[in-house]
């Protein structure tokens, strides 16, 4: 074959998965001068930009204006999305050794950690991410049903995640309204009953991992508010010292908390309880086999031999009335056909972003990883940058000395056919950029940012009205 880079022979490279991770790496590959470029995204899901998507809270328009950058890089020349193609059963990791040079696998963290709590099977127990996805319009989420008719819930975790979730809940509906929430979860948040939402964090507030802004949010609620109990901000001498070398985010959180723990109620019609030091440690069901209470333990901290802060329990333990239990503790990534995985730390394993195999631990020939599935699930969206450059720098260096895949058929029209056959219902980024004129049309009307199509179906109906 001919040499890839080469004029007549461009570096074609596939993308799984197209969140931030997976465009971070296409624009930094495309913006070469020297290199001839063309990508090929593919993701699950109909629709690109992944958890910016599927994941920011509705209430956080701001955060998602990032899409604007991703659109510009899909509109560069050589640039093709492939939206509701399944990786390992219609697309294998075969099929891409066919037809390109390198393989960038960016698909995330895709399931939650458990508790590994007697009751976490009872319903109304859930994970985080199950709630995060349907009410932002998930398809794989639609369908699922929250009994929103309890007066209490409690999210265990004070990642953002958790706080997103806390928050959405304490939400009054005229400001949920005023969001692009999807429609099934709108109404009935509108009729939610929840009067009462804890926040349990198994450490101290100097270890919490949410931001300021999201700290700060929760005392700005229009219809909640924030109590923190003071005992439980008030730092030992272990924090003290933790503190005095810690950066601005977290001076900054422990101050936010503790300002809420020396405010009184002002009576707005809910309650939004932030706890610290606690952990559970079994959720309470009752005749009916639903959740109705949360047991909860008190910790300590000590330091352990590496230095860091762990909680331990003090054997004073409390229950807390709950109708839902939702877990935020951590996300795993899940094994790609085909590939490479680390099964103890559920990760892509590599080296700066090129795949390595377990067994040798040398570098997998044209295979690379980025964002959570490289590194674990940690940071946030911007993160993912500093992440997707690095693995992409070693995929230029690898190219521009040919240490690439060698494809039998790496041209883009014969790629494009043998998607077509296994996906004939594919959706392109051009029909993305209608479907999301589309959404925002339909959200214009009703005076919100977007009312979003949740399942393929909708979107290829909308897609077929329109012409």
């Amino acid at each position: 074959m001919t040499a890839s880079g080469a004029e007549n022979q461009p570096l074609r490279i596939a993308i799984v998965g197209a969140g931030p991770a997976a465009f971070y790496a296409a624009d930094h590959m495309t913006k070469q001068k020297d290199l001839p470029v063309e990508i090929d995204m593919f993701d699950r899901l109909p629709t690109p930009f992944g958890l910016v998507r599927g994941g920011v809270a509705p209430d956080h328009q701001s955060i998602k204006n990032v899409v604007r950058v991703y659109h510009k890089i899909a509109s560069r020349p050589g640039f093709r999305f492939f939206g509701n193609v399944c990786f390992g059963s219609e697309v294998t990791a075969s099929d891409l050794r066919r037809h390109y040079h390198q393989i960038f696998y960016a698909t995330g963290a895709q399931t939650d950690r458990s508790l590994g709590i007697p009751g976490e099977d009872l319903e109304g127990s859930h994970s985080a991410t199950e709630f995060v996805a349907w009410y932002n319009g998930h398809p794989d989420y639609r369908q699922l049903e929250f009994d929103l008719s309890v007066s209490s819930a409690t999210v265990v975790g004070v990642g953002n995640v958790a706080i997103d979730v806390a928050r959405i809940l304490c939400r009054t509906p005229e400001e949920l309204a005023a969001t692009d929430i999807a429609d099934h979860a709108l109404e009935p948040l509108r009729e939610s009953r929840i009067r009462e939402v804890h926040i349990l964090g198994r450490r101290g507030p100097v270890q919490a991992a949410f931001t300021p802004p999201e700290a700060k949010e929760l005392g700005a609620l229009e219809g909640a508010d924030a109590i923190v109990r003071p005992e439980e901000v008030a730092l030992d001498p272990l924090s003290e010292e933790a503190l005095a070398s810690a950066g601005r985010r977290v001076r900054r959180n422990v101050e936010i908390v503790q300002g809420f723990a020396a405010s009184s109620p002002s009576g707005k019609p809910k309650r939004l309880c932030i706890r610290f030091l606690v952990s559970p440690v079994e959720i309470v069901g009752d005749e009916a086999g639903r959740v109705s209470a949360l047991r909860i333990v008190r910790n300590e901290l000590r330091q352990t031999g590496d230095g860091r802060l762990r909680p331990h329990p003090v054997d004073q333990f409390e229950t807390i009335p709950a109708g839902l239990v939702f877990r935020s503790v951590g996300y795993r990534g899940v094994p790609l056909a085909g590939v490479p995985f680390d099964e103890a730390r559920h990760v892509i394993p590599n080296e700066r972003g090129r795949v390595t195999d377990p067994a040798t631990g040398q570098p997998v020939r044209g295979e690379y990883a980025g964002g959570w599935i490289k590194r674990g699930p940690s940071g946030v969206i911007g993160t993912n940058k500093a992440d997707a450059v690095e693995t992409a720098n070693c995929m230029l260096e690898d190219a521009r000395k040919g240490a690439t895949l060698r494809p039998e058929a790496p041209g883009a029209e014969a790629a494009e056919r043998m998607i077509r056959s296994r996906c004939p219902g594919y959706f392109s980024y051009e029909d993305w950029t209608r479907i999301d004129e589309l959404e925002t049309a339909r959200g214009q009307e009703a005076g919100r940012p977007r009312i979003k199509f949740t399942s393929a179906e909708a979107m290829r109906a909308a897609l077929n009205a329109a012409e």
